[in-house]
């Protein structure tokens, strides 16, 4: 799978927001990284990256990292190696007998949900549930029907949706301000979509998607709660999927997902949803650090550390206080 974080596209819009970013390859490997900040100083981020075809690409990738992290000054370098010559289950011994630890939490999500579209569309259809099948057959009946756009004009169509779900479930989505340079910067170059479902006209439903040479990546969704009866983020979704195997592309993913032994996870509704389309789950190494000036990397983790033990001190005393 080509991951669209380490994309071209990827670097343009991190650079429209006035990032710095940096990209290098060399002999079976590349990397995307860009330069962030946090307590400890600089650091540079590769989101789901380094890319590397075997391990020692990606020693030589992460060497290349270090010293680019020594050149501009950063204290410690970020990665997500899900493609890196070695296996989410071989990741914590690889990693840190190369001087990785694990970060405080993790950037990306470690569990993701992929629909591989290299057979018929029919089959594809066969592994959803049945209510999703029959939902994208017959909702035209209803008056629903489905378009895609690369106007950035359109984001405002979700935007709207988004609010009303902010609003509703009591979460906060990426700003305005972000998803709107995220269509001005991929939706012209064809690397995000945005599909709208309509009722008589009316936008009920969106959901935009991101593309990288093989994979689209189905980032953010919303409806509007009005005609959520309809149920139109199904077929809405299997639009997205259809059309995603028309253009050429060999996967959809659908982003994180639950681990699959905890029903109470924050996550547990949106999984059972993107689990109803058919498909598989995938496991990532997850966010490891990669410490460049020891000591200060050193002294921001016992920092980290000793805040969080205060706060834990200062919950546990208002507990028994309560008490």
């Amino acid at each position: 799978m080509d991951y669209f974080l380490q994309s071209p596209q990827w670097a343009q819009f991190q650079r429209a927001l006035g990032r710095t970013v940096h990209e290098q390859s060399g002999s079976g490997w590349r990397f995307l990284a860009v330069e962030e900040s946090n307590p400890a100083g600089k650091l540079l981020y590769s989101p789901y990256g380094p890319v590397a075809e075997s391990l020692a690409a990606f020693d030589a990738a992460l060497a290349a990292l270090t010293d680019l992290a020594r050149a501009s000054g950063a204290v410690f370098v970020r990665i997500e190696p899900v493609t890196a010559g070695f296996t989410a289950a071989e990741a914590d011994a690889v990693l840190r007998s190369r001087g990785l630890q694990p970060a405080p939490v993790s950037q990306q999500p470690e569990l993701s949900w992929i629909v591989d579209l290299d057979r018929d569309f029919k089959d594809v259809l066969a592994d959803m549930k049945p209510a999703n099948r029959n939902l994208f057959r017959n909702i035209h009946k209803k008056g629903v029907t489905f378009r895609s756009s690369q106007d950035p004009a359109e984001i405002a169509v979700l935007l709207e949706f988004l609010h009303m779900t902010a609003a509703r479930n009591g979460f906060k989505p990426q700003s305005d301000e972000y998803l709107t340079q995220v269509a001005a910067s991929l939706m012209p170059a064809g690397a995000a979509t945005l599909f709208i479902a309509e009722l008589d006209g009316h936008p009920i439903a969106a959901a935009l998607a991101y593309d990288s040479a093989d994979t689209r990546t189905y980032a953010h969704a919303a409806l509007d709660a009005t005609h959520r009866k309809l149920s139109a983020g199904i077929p809405l979704l299997v639009t997205l999927i259809e059309d995603a195997q028309a253009k050429g592309l060999k996967h959809v993913d659908l982003w994180g997902v639950a681990p699959a032994d905890e029903p109470e996870h924050k996550w547990a509704g949106f999984t059972a949803f993107k689990k109803s389309f058919g498909g598989r789950g995938i496991a990532y190494p997850g966010t490891w650090d990669l410490p460049v000036r020891k000591v200060r990397y050193g002294s921001y983790q016992l920092a980290r550390k000793g805040a969080q033990l205060a706060k834990r001190l200062r919950a546990r005393s208002r507990a028994l206080a309560n008490r």
